[in-house]
């Protein structure tokens, strides 16, 4: 009979010689893998994405600020009237100095030094708010209007010298003049209502300009579904301020006290009624 094939076991020192090479092998690749250019390059790059994020709510959280004051200016300037202009003026100068000494330096330490421009979205709302408060502050004060040059000067002294300067950008401001017109529709409404025609037809030819102006600048605008959002708002508020203005002067002064009329069957202002 043949023998059967004896099968002999591997020497236990020649095995262990093999699972050492094994481990010192795996432990190479696992330093080789700590130390990869490719992993350092990421975990800093997601450093950078989480440093940002951080930066984005805050700057979110300024904004909303930036917005909430500003909108207590444009409250202010609206209890203008014939008797209490400069009182009015005075105390909307004050809290105007007050969102931009306190909340828009709050958004220029976050964004100055930076590439700015990447959280526009995040910011972008305070701003056009406070371009609002501004502009109107400033026409019933002056009758002209702040431009951005004007804007971007008052807060200049807000940025470290050392730094680049946060800057209000042309699309920010645009944004923030159309909705000017809505509150300088408020505004002439409540004049015509006081009494105040004459200052009301001032509101309408500064507001027939603007829009005359934006029809110009909006082909170039890239946001273009903001800014045609915004210029349909600014061409039925024109045509209230409009209506308004031209009833009194076709149809008399005794029908400036039905201008705030509850009534919705005054016809007036057409069918678009004032917006309260």
């Amino acid at each position: 009979m043949a023998s059967k094939p004896q099968h002999h076991r591997p020497l236990a020192g020649k095995t262990q010689t093999k699972r050492q090479r094994t481990t010192s092998t795996n432990s190479t690749a696992a330093a080789n893998i700590d130390s990869n250019p490719m992993k350092d390059a990421f975990s800093k790059y997601a450093n950078y994405l989480n440093d940002l994020n951080d930066k984005r709510e805050r700057v979110v959280k300024a904004s909303r600020d930036v917005t909430m004051n500003s909108k207590k200016v444009i409250f202010q300037v609206h209890r203008i009237g014939k008797h209490n202009k400069e009182e009015v003026l005075e105390k909307a100068e004050k809290d105007l100095a007050v969102v931009r000494d306190q909340y828009i330096s709050r958004l220029v330490k976050e964004l100055q030094g930076t590439d700015f421009w990447k959280l526009r979205r995040a910011y972008s709302p305070g701003v056009q708010e406070y371009i609002e408060a501004a502009t109107l502050f400033n026409f019933c004060k002056t009758g002209t209007l702040l431009n951005l040059d004007g804007v971007n000067a008052a807060i200049r002294p807000l940025s470290d010298p050392s730094m680049e300067p946060l800057q209000i950008n042309m699309l920010d401001y645009i944004l923030g003049l159309a909705d000017l017109t809505g509150e300088l529709m408020r505004l002439a409404i409540g004049r015509i209502s006081d009494g105040e025609v004459e200052f009301a037809n001032k509101i309408c030819k500064f507001v027939r300009e603007i829009y005359r102006e934006m029809t110009i600048l909006a082909p170039e605008i890239d946001d273009s579904s903001d800014m045609k959002s915004k210029m349909d708002t600014m061409l039925q508020s024109l045509k209230k301020i409009e209506n308004a203005c031209f009833s009194v002067h076709v149809r008399g002064s005794e029908y400036i006290p039905l201008l705030g009329s509850a009534d919705a069957s005054f016809p007036l202002l057409g069918e678009d009624d004032i917006e309260r």
